[in-house]
């Protein structure tokens, strides 16, 4: 197969289809099919991130995804946040993450920093 970048669905397809038949073969790992499987992972995923993107979601909506996950009531938070006044405001967009906050939530709820330093969505 020629490896050149995925354009379009019926070339990613193809190119899913070529992957399948080389992981048949179960190349030796610096062969030439093992090289090409590997490049053709490589156009793969990128062609999946420029279409196929799923974002993170916004700092508050991760921390309601949490406290379901963990089945945790809004005072399960207070000893990440503050007080329940604070949490209440936080969850509802009347306030914003500190700093403190996100250190504490990141490591309480093993949240990604990444995900709650991004600005969160307007209401």
């Amino acid at each position: 197969m020629l490896l050149k970048p995925i354009r379009n669905e019926n070339e990613y397809d193809k190119a899913l289809e070529e992957v399948d038949r080389l992981m048949e073969l179960n190349p030796v790992l610096g062969s030439k099919e093992s090289d090409e499987l590997e490049v053709l992972v490589l156009l793969i995923e990128k062609y999946e991130e420029q279409h196929w993107a799923i974002s993170e979601p916004d700092p508050i909506e991760a921390i309601k995804i949490r406290m379901q996950q963990m089945n945790l009531k809004q005072k399960d938070l207070v000893p990440y946040i503050g007080n329940k006044s604070k949490v209440s405001e936080l969850l509802n967009r009347k306030i914003a993450l500190s700093l403190t906050m996100i250190t504490n939530l990141a490591s309480g709820l093993h949240l990604p920093l990444e995900t709650l330093i991004q600005m969160p969505k307007r209401a």
